[in-house]
């Protein structure tokens, strides 16, 4: 599955979408049972040229996004699409169907090189994920949904729609936002880091987590109170000699990293750790991956110095 940079130019035929429209408001009235009555409403969205960059491209920075190419002349699209949104009911937020309709997104359709429908591919990170075309059956569908959940999983994504809540509700580099609305946990850690008591901290946020499994804050929280942890542990004069005399060290590296992130300098951090990548393979190289995608969770995931590294990641990955 390989990533790839894409962009959208191009006027919108508002006569097309029109009539697009019309059709799917027809389709909706006659076939209002087609769609699964429980799971997550948001779960299939209508794109359009005007739509893509914020539905699409911003949403796939935490979520990944499926785009299903179709026209209401395609039989076969009729045999995927129902498949496809009986898929993202299931799967609670963990994927967001995007529908295009071709006729009525000329421009969009040629950005994204469709020659035949159904076509289905993916967006993850900001970057387009080769799919696949033609009604496959469900089974195959499934099974490429979950090299397409590896993929993201690989980035660093959040399931499960953790990550728009976080975005959400996360201001400053603390991560918190209204006090009042956070559950008891936040304030023990805060309280705790206050009286400089690091392991209450972070038993807070672990109880957190183990009561609320994916809480995005308290993993957020967890990660900040971690990185402390192991910058207090360096000898930060020390940890810089022995990355520039070493620059295929991992552990070196990282801990450099380390402390420039707790310095502020997010960029350098990122900067650092894709530079290890982009020299060591195997072992080394997952090493220095898992750990900027564990420094990717001390930011909001919208930051775009988190969405700028996880681009540069995927091109070194994929």
């Amino acid at each position: 599955m390989q990533p790839r940079d894409f962009s959208l130019y191009g006027a919108v035929d508002l006569g097309a979408r029109q009539a697009a429209a019309q059709r799917r408001q027809q389709a909706a009235q006659s076939a209002g049972s087609a769609a699964p009555g429980d799971g997550d409403p948001n779960a299939v969205i209508e794109v359009t040229e005007q739509t893509f960059n914020t539905d699409v491209v911003e949403r796939s920075r935490t979520t990944p996004v499926i785009i299903d190419l179709w026209a209401d002349w395609c039989g076969p699209c009729k045999q995927l699409s129902p498949v496809l949104e009986k898929l993202a009911a299931e799967a609670d937020g963990k994927w967001i169907l995007a529908k295009v309709d071709v006729d009525a997104n000329p421009q969009l359709a040629a950005a994204l090189q469709v020659q035949s429908i159904p076509m289905v591919v993916a967006v993850i990170g900001g970057q387009l994920v080769d799919g696949f075309l033609g009604a496959m059956p469900e089974a195959q569908v499934r099974q490429w949904l979950g090299q397409v959940l590896a993929v993201a999983e690989k980035m660093g994504l959040a399931a499960a729609g953790g990550a728009d809540l976080q975005a959400d509700v996360a201001e400053g580099p603390g991560g918190y936002g209204d006090a009042d609305q956070l559950p008891p946990a936040f304030e023990q850690a805060r309280a705790a880091m206050e009286r400089g008591d690091v392991d209450a901290a972070a038993r807070a946020f672990e109880e957190q987590l183990a009561a609320s499994p994916g809480d995005p804050m308290a993993k957020a929280g967890l990660a900040q109170v971690n990185l402390i942890r192991r910058v207090g542990s360096y000898d930060q004069a020390r940890s810089r000699r022995e990355a520039a005399k070493r620059p295929g060290d991992v552990q070196a590296q990282i801990a450099v990293a380390d402390i420039d992130l707790a310095s502020g300098r997010v960029d350098d951090a990122f900067d650092r750790l894709l530079g290890l990548i982009r020299r060591t393979s195997g072992e080394e190289r997952e090493q220095a991956r898992a750990h900027l995608v564990g420094l990717f969770d001390i930011l909001p995931p919208r930051d775009p110095r988190v969405s700028k590294a996880r681009s540069a990641l995927s091109a070194l990955l994929f």
